[in-house]
């Protein structure tokens, strides 16, 4: 468990998957993120799946919680999602977040996203990369401000997608 000023970090709870089916049937949730609202079902294979991951590799998305309020606020942190990201990422675990609309704009993603990397340079310690839809302008910004650099591109039917790697930060 992680503690920001504002914010809680933890592995999902299955108390969460409600708030994470609702945000990711939010079509301002998805528009960079597939495209499309997940069905229920789709949610449901995606919370399973982050679950999961803690329990194989011992790391993964963290859900985020406000601490003044206890509202989920959505997810942030690393997985291996067996994506294939080029060979210029030279990385296999990818950063991820995603949170609900309710809560774009207020600096969360940023105060969320450098804690879930201090965990994960510290108890993991490897490069790594995120991919990035070209008009997903908000997330390449935070990626940016979380140290990330362009380091591909992969052209897709509604514009790019761009992929970003950053290497660990060593104490």
């Amino acid at each position: 468990m992680i503690e920001t000023e504002r914010l809680l970090l933890r592995p999902p709870l299955p108390a969460d998957f409600e708030e994470s089916a609702a945000m990711f049937g939010d079509p301002d949730v998805t528009a960079h993120i597939g495209g499309q609202p997940l069905a229920r079902a789709e949610a449901w294979t995606r919370f399973l799946r982050d679950v999961g991951h803690w329990s194989i590799k011992r790391f993964g998305l963290f859900s985020i919680v406000e601490r003044a309020s206890g509202r989920y606020v959505g997810k942030i942190g690393h997985a291996h999602f067996e994506r294939d990201l080029g060979t210029r990422a030279a990385a296999e675990v990818e950063m991820s977040w995603t949170l609900a609309s309710g809560f774009h704009g207020r600096g969360y993603a940023t105060e969320a996203g450098l804690a879930a990397q201090a965990w994960f340079d510290k108890h993991i310690g490897l490069r790594t990369a995120c991919s990035i839809a070209s008009a997903n302008h908000a997330s390449l910004r935070l990626a940016a401000r979380l140290g990330y650099a362009e380091v591909d591109q992969h052209p897709r039917e509604n514009g790019s997608l761009i992929i970003l790697a950053r290497d660990p930060v060593r104490p």
